[in-house]
Order: structure tokens, then C-alpha cells, then sequence
């Protein structure tokens, strides 16, 4: 008798936790909905500038709210096109997710990577289809301290297959650095976003309409802080 009481008792402490469970789950599932706000492109690239700092304050506070976008309904805006509000133009180093520097989820930026953020035929190209196209806002070129191609480029030494070819790009930046890689890191940042604008006729037409914003930053691999430049 004593058992079978026992049992009914946990039977019931399990129904009561699942019931809990369940309600805890729908409930903060309401909340989530409600408080999500829908994905809107800026109208200005001042406003899609500001967006991306905004970002990079929030991943820096260890305050991201991308994580929390509905995948469900992202895939409702993204399904048959793409409109992201801005592209940023990234070295390859692992140490530098753009997404999560900037706060930004799925959809929200054009991301173009290659190894010492450079203004190459290819990557413009994909930076004008980007703005063209897709209607970007702004563009953004980052850099970051403790970049191992601007670091290679200034040592000048030989290296193995066609990885001195990215040398031709960055090497006007490593002028006036005297060595240091920091402030070449940010003279590279500052002249590729330099050859976006003025290499490019369909980028430069667009900033000269103010329909488009290109810049430049620099972010510490360290603190996670990116700082327009």
C-alpha cells in the first residue's frame, strides 16, 4: 500500500513538472514573439553605419541579440532574395566573425573575406553586385590588429605558393608604418576602402548620389572593440 502510494505520488509530481514545463515553454515562447522586432533595412547609410556600431557595442557588453532571431521566421525574408543593409569587406582570419562582431543575424550582411581585406578585382565585383543588386547601404572594410598578411607583407620574405600575391595589394598601406603592424593593419583599411571608391565606377557613382557609404575600421582581436577609422 505504502508503495503504490508512493508511486501515484510520483506519478503525479512528474505530470505536475511536465505541466510546468510546458507551460514555462509556451509562455516564453509568447514573450519571445512578442518582444522580436522584424527585420528592417536602414533608409540611410549614416543609419546603416550607426547599425553596425551599434552592433559591435553590443558584442562587447556580451549583450548579442542576433542569437534570439527566429530562424523560422528569417527564412520568410530570406527564402527568395536577400537584402542585406550592408557589407563588410573582412580579412579571413578566424579570429574575426563578422556576424558576431556586429550583432548581426541572418540576412543582415554581405560579408566578402579574403586574407588582408583587399580591394581585388574579384572582391569588388562582389561588393558591386552587392550594392547595385542588392541595394546595400554601406560598405564597411575591417581590418584587425595582428593581421598575418599585412605582418607577411611587411617582413617581405618568401613564402610557399601564391600567397606573396596578395603582397601587391597591401604593400602601398606598410609606407609611413615604420614597421609597426598595427598602424600598417590601419593604413591597409583605410586604402582599400580608398580603392572601392575610386577604382570603382559603380561604387563611386552610388556614394557620390549619397546612396551608399563606404568606410573603414579596425578591430582588436583582443578586446573585440571595432573603431572606425
Amino acid at each position: 500500500m505504502v508503495r503504490e502510494t508512493e508511486n501515484r505520488r510520483r506519478e503525479f509530481l512528474k505530470l505536475a513538472i511536465f505541466g510546468l514545463a510546458g507551460l514555462t515553454t509556451n509562455s516564453a515562447r509568447g514573450l519571445y514573439q512578442a518582444q522580436r522586432e522584424p527585420i528592417q533595412r536602414p533608409e540611410t547609410p549614416e543609419r546603416a553605419m550607426a547599425l553596425l556600431v551599434e552592433g559591435n557595442q553590443r558584442f562587447v557588453a556580451k549583450n548579442l541579440v542576433s542569437f534570439h532571431e527566429d530562424l523560422d521566421i528569417l527564412k520568410e525574408h530570406s527564402e527568395e532574395h536577400q537584402e542585406p543593409f550592408a557589407a563588410v569587406l573582412s580579412c579571413a582570419d578566424s579570429r574575426v566573425p563578422v556576424e558576431l562582431v556586429f550583432d548581426q543575424s541572418i540576412g543582415h550582411l554581405f560579408v566578402v573575406r579574403v586574407a588582408g581585406n583587399v580591394a581585388t578585382p574579384d572582391t569588388i565585383a562582389s561588393l558591386e553586385y552587392g550594392a547595385a543588386v542588392l541595394g546595400l547601404k554601406a560598405i564597411l572594410v575591417l581590418g584587425h590588429t595582428n593581421c598575418g598578411a599585412v605582418k607577411a607583407t611587411l617582413a617581405g620574405k618568401a613564402v610557399p605558393g601564391q600567397i606573396s600575391t596578395l603582397y601587391q595589394y597591401i604593400h602601398p598601406a606598410t609606407a609611413g608604418a615604420k614597421g609597426d603592424l598595427t598602424t600598417a593593419s590601419r593604413q591597409n583599411a583605410n586604402l582599400q576602402a580608398s580603392v572601392l571608391r575610386e577604382t570603382s565606377p559603380v561604387l563611386s557613382d552610388l556614394v557620390k548620389q549619397k546612396k551608399l557609404a563606404i568606410g573603414s575600421a579596425i578591430y582588436d582581436v583582443g578586446s573585440g572593440k571595432v573603431t572606425l577609422l
